[in-house]
């Protein structure tokens, strides 16, 4: 690692993922379940600054109110004493049997108001303990079989589920908002809203669009074989960028979870370069919390979970001290210059030139010399991934 991690790095990780305890499903459980307090002293220990959690994270689904109460007061007196806080809550609809056909789009309506009552209870929470996000993962919200589920409908009926959260908040006067995690399959066979842009378009639906954006994923979006770099700069071109979830992804096949890096480590280079410097354009970066969502090895012990802690922040930290170097890297400048990339930021069309200019000006078209522009000559695109993937192996810089 080239330093520590620090609060200011803004590294949180989900309850979820440090308490794993290597359940798959061809066998139990290989770690005993972890303590909350014990979870929030470590991570401080290590340099994180947030930890983040779904309600039955934190107590049992079906906790008194008493018992549930502890708990809560429990993690308030752990976050005081560490200075961890809690930047975002999620709530869960898919573990217990009664979501086994979702939570907000099941075909059983008496669910569905269920579902509703348990989020409306955890938005409650997650106002209470500060959390400025509200992820939505609908795990369950989807079907196996075409006959089952009319999805018209169901999406008719997330978009109410949607709807009525974000009149919630709004009366209560709640700092939140919420971010759409978009997955294609598993567990459902099928998943509502599989992609980035499913969820961007499902959000132009809403009643108060302004409150929700997305919650991309590394191995979700990497499932469906899309380009995780690329979705995350689609979502911040929208403004919509509430979240995001790291992790490493080996191939389009099950949600691996792996720690950051761990995976396709080109397009890791590629995310983090965009997230700390944003595009070659002066596009965006993203200023919110770096959140891991990766499951522990089930091999592991009790150290192996902090072991693989670390490696999710050691490896953040240096894909972003190599895309510094890789941006201040004055050959990577002449490259990005000679392959256009800049260019790409210069409107197509003159200050207000409209159609009527484009087909009077015949050097777009009829004088247009395509030998000039193309015949002979190339973009450099192999040498600025090559000098890309130098700086990624330490080889510059």
């Amino acid at each position: 690692m080239s330093r520590t991690p620090t609060p200011a790095d803004r590294f949180s990780f989900g309850l979820w993922t440090i308490g794993y305890r290597g359940i798959d499903p061809f066998g139990g459980p290989t770690r005993s379940a972890m303590d909350t307090r014990y979870a929030v002293e470590k991570l401080a220990e290590l340099g994180a600054a947030g930890l983040t959690f779904h309600d039955d994270d934190l107590f049992p689904f079906d906790a008194t109110d008493a018992a549930r109460r502890t708990e809560i007061d429990r993690l308030k007196q752990a976050l005081a004493d560490t200075g961890i806080t809690v930047p975002m809550v999620t709530t869960n609809l898919f573990s217990h049997p009664v979501f086994k056909d979702g939570g907000f789009t099941s075909n059983d309506r008496a669910v569905r108001r269920f579902a509703l009552r348990k989020v409306l209870r955890n938005l409650d929470l997650a106002a209470e303990l500060g959390a400025r996000t509200f992820v939505m993962w609908g795990g369950r919200e989807g079907a196996e079989h075409d006959a089952a589920k009319d999805v018209q409908q169901a999406l008719a009926r997330y978009r109410e589920a949607a709807d009525l959260l974000a009149e919630h908040v709004t009366e209560r006067g709640y700092d939140l908002r919420f971010a759409l995690e978009p997955k294609p399959n598993e567990p459902r066979g099928d998943i509502l809203l599989p992609t980035l842009g499913h969820a961007l378009a499902f959000i132009d639906s809403l009643e108060r669009p302004e409150l929700f954006g997305v919650n991309p994923e590394v191995g979700h979006e990497q499932m469906a074989g899309l380009n995780y770099a690329a979705g995350v700069a689609q979502a911040l071109y929208h403004g919509k960028l509430f979240h995001l979830d790291l992790n490493g992804q080996r191939g389009i096949k099950y949600d691996q979870d792996l720690v950051f890096g761990h995976g396709d480590l080109h397009n890791a280079f590629a995310l983090v370069d965009l997230l700390e410097h944003g595009g070659p354009g002066g596009t965006p970066a993203y200023d919110g919390p770096r959140h891991f969502d990766f499951k522990p090895a089930r091999t592991e012990d009790d150290a192996g979970v902090w072991d693989s802690v670390r490696a999710n922040m050691a490896n953040y930290l240096l894909l972003a001290e190599r895309a510094a170097a890789f941006r201040a890297d004055p050959e990577v400048q002449e490259a990005l210059a000679a392959s256009k990339v800049p260019e790409l930021a210069v409107p197509t069309l003159a200050d207000g030139e409209g159609a009527a200019a484009l087909l009077a000006d015949r050097t777009a078209f009829e004088d247009f010399d395509g030998a000039a522009h193309y015949d002979g000559r190339g973009y450099g695109f192999v040498r600025l991934q090559q000098l890309a993937t130098e700086h990624l192996m330490g080889a510059r810089g």
